[in-house]
């Protein structure tokens, strides 16, 4: 994968799972300028040191350097395992050379991201590289069913279906009691067509309610900016990265969490992402969009409100409007608890492990 692994919680999840049942993982990422030291876990991780640090020509070389050292473990290989479309390239050819089968993990609509829809020539490089590469993976899956659908037509392959979703762990749903001024909370990447933008402009016309933003990426500068330049600046922690044990912690205590996409992505349209599981795990009812995945499980579980659009006045309404019905937030908590015990990594991670067992 292209990230520096400390965040990536599924590919932790994935990891683990696999070598509780017997696998030698090692998971492979690179080097960040500001990356804190690996997190502890049960399988071998590894960062590359690349020259560029974004970019085409950092593309270039992690995959060269990337292929490179899948060619150098061969021996010992067993399964090339290649997250999203930055890295099947190199994943594909290392494969191909080997003989090694090759899964390809989908977690997200990659050419329909907001950063490549309005860039024709890299789209249409990426849709390439999918097209020569993803015919040799021997399994794909991907994190919905939207997206198993979609990609499935695509590419002409069957995609599995293992849902983005945290191990159950229900400790401290009874004695928790929330302590200090009630928070949203986001987590998760801070990029383009998030929503954060809108959230923070939202903000002053709801009362006594602080947002934190537990994270970082592309567009950090400008939501910094925007929360520094407003009325509401002393209400808008920016809280950077957490551990994941830190995380769990931050989430519990909040009021909402905060799902918010803009709609003109197909990669955000047909979503199911992680924090909106993470959420639910913690208890905490959920603002997110009126999107298909979304709109199917609150449908069944009422775990929070949708909202058609990320418009700020729309916004302030819905969260006044539930934070005023203090029956209806208690409740949706309730909720949560209950999809939790469906949505859990213990289900999936059983699905996954036959799938690469299988491939043997």
């Amino acid at each position: 994968m292209t990230n520096d692994l400390n965040q990536d919680q599924r590919m932790h999840r994935i990891c683990s799972s696999l070598a509780d049942a017997g696998w030698n993982v090692t998971l492979v990422g690179r080097m960040k300028k500001k990356s804190t030291p690996l997190l502890a876990m049960p399988f071998t991780q590894k960062r590359m040191n690349c020259l560029f640090e974004k970019g085409p020509a950092f593309y270039l070389e992690y995959n060269l350097r990337l292929w490179i050292y899948l060619l150098r473990i061969a021996k010992g290989t067993k399964v090339v395992y290649s997250v999203d479309t930055d890295t099947v390239l190199a994943c594909s050819m290392a494969a191909r050379i080997t003989g090694k089968p090759l899964i390809y993990d989908a977690h997200e609509y990659f050419t329909e991201t907001p950063e490549l829809i309005r860039r024709p020539v890299v789209k249409a490089i990426w849709a390439m590289i999918e097209r020569i590469s993803l015919p040799y993976a021997a399994l794909c899956i991907t994190v919905s069913q939207s997206l198993a659908d979609i990609l499935g037509q695509l590419a002409g392959k069957k995609f599995h279906t293992i849902l983005n979703v945290p191990t159950k762990d229900t400790s401290g749903y009874d004695d928790h009691k929330q302590s200090g001024k009630p928070y949203i909370l986001y987590q998760g990447m801070v990029n383009e067509g998030r929503g954060l933008e809108n959230m923070i402009r939202a903000l002053p016309s709801i009362p006594d309610t602080d947002l934190v933003i537990a994270g970082d990426g592309d567009i950090m500068d400008t939501i910094r900016q925007l929360a520094a330049s407003g009325p509401v600046s002393n209400r808008v922690i920016l809280a950077g990265w957490q551990t994941p044990d830190q995380l769990k912690a931050l989430t519990r205590d909040a009021s909402l969490g905060l799902n918010l996409l803009e709609s003109h992505s197909k990669s955000y349209y047909y979503s199911l992402a992680n924090k909106y599981f993470d959420y639910m795990h913690a208890g905490v009812p959920c603002l997110s969009m009126d999107f298909p995945e979304y709109r199917r499980i609150n449908d069944e579980y009422q775990t929070g409100i949708l909202i058609k659009s990320t418009d700020p006045t729309l916004i302030a309404d819905k969260v006044n409007s539930l934070f005023a019905n203090p029956g209806t937030l208690n409740q949706m908590k309730k909720n949560c608890r209950k999809a939790s015990e469906i949505f859990c990594w213990d289900r999936e991670k059983i699905k996954l492990v036959e799938l690469v067992d299988g491939l043997l």
